[in-house]
Order: structure tokens, then sequence, then C-alpha cells
């Protein structure tokens, strides 16, 4: 997959972090935004396997070997949204039943889903108490996902 990180759907340079959509549900037919999310923050993690063999004369050699992404949301719980209620819905949930389809729509239309993401809810409703109830996630890759570049 190549984008160009610099034209988002005919758009230059900088573009705003709300035109990041993420949908979820039991399956993609089932999926819907998550109401309320306020930030979002990919992290990426890479598995690197390095050696020093001789004959490279003390000089590194690297070779990726494993991929994984996790994608935090965060923002506040919306009781009755369908997909805030779905996320929400995890907290209690173990093994394959904390799982559950999740896409990541990016700005110029690429989008990247995972049929069974683990969905790890790290706060449900809590806050101070003039504080407009929490729901922050965090999203793991499970496998690798399906990639469809944008149109």
């Amino acid at each position: 997959m190549e984008m160009n990180l610099q034209k988002f759907a005919g758009k230059t340079n900088v573009f705003p972090v709300l035109d990041n959509q993420f949908k979820i549900g039991e399956s993609k037919e089932k999926a819907t935004t998550i109401a309320d999310m306020e930030t979002f923050s990919p992290t990426f993690s890479n598995g690197v396997e390095t050696w020093t063999p001789m004959d490279m004369e003390g000089w590194q050699r690297a070779l990726m070997t494993a991929k994984a992404i996790t994608i935090t949301l965060n923002g506040k719980r919306n009781i009755g949204d369908a997909g805030n209620d779905y996320a929400a819905g995890k907290a209690f949930k173990n093994g394959h039943d904390a799982e559950g389809y999740f896409e990541w729509i990016m700005p110029d239309g690429t989008s990247i889903s995972w049929t069974n993401a683990v969905i790890d809810v790290k706060n449900n409703g809590g806050g101070d108490s003039t504080n407009v109830g929490a729901l922050e996630i965090d999203v793991i890759s499970n496998g690798k996902p399906t990639v469809t570049p944008a149109l």
C-alpha cells in the first residue's frame, strides 16, 4: 500500500484529525461510528531482528519481521449510541468475547480493518465528580488487517 500523505482527497498538506473515522461492531455489516470520541492515537510496534555477521565488518544487519498496531480512542461515555455501547460492553469480557470488528477510515479514504480486533476498555464512566463520564479504549490489532486503498 502506498499513500501520498501530503495529498488527502484532493487536499494538500495538513488536515484536521477529525477527518479520521472509526467504526466498531459485531461485524462489518453491523459496525457503526463511536459517538463522542475526542482523541485518537495510533501506536505502531515493529519486531526487528538484528544480527552482526562477520562479513559486514562489524556493521549490523536488520530485518523487520513483525507488525502490530494499537489505536487508542478517548472520549465520553454515551449511553444509547450503538458504537459507544458496543465498545463499553467489552469492559467485562475475556477471550474471543473481547473481540470485535473495527475499521479505521483515513482522511484519504484508505480503510484499515480487523474482523477480530481486541477491544481493551481502559475507562468506562470514570472521572472527577463534575466531569462527563469517560470512555477510553485501546483497539489492538489481532492478525493482519484488511487494507483497502482509497479510490
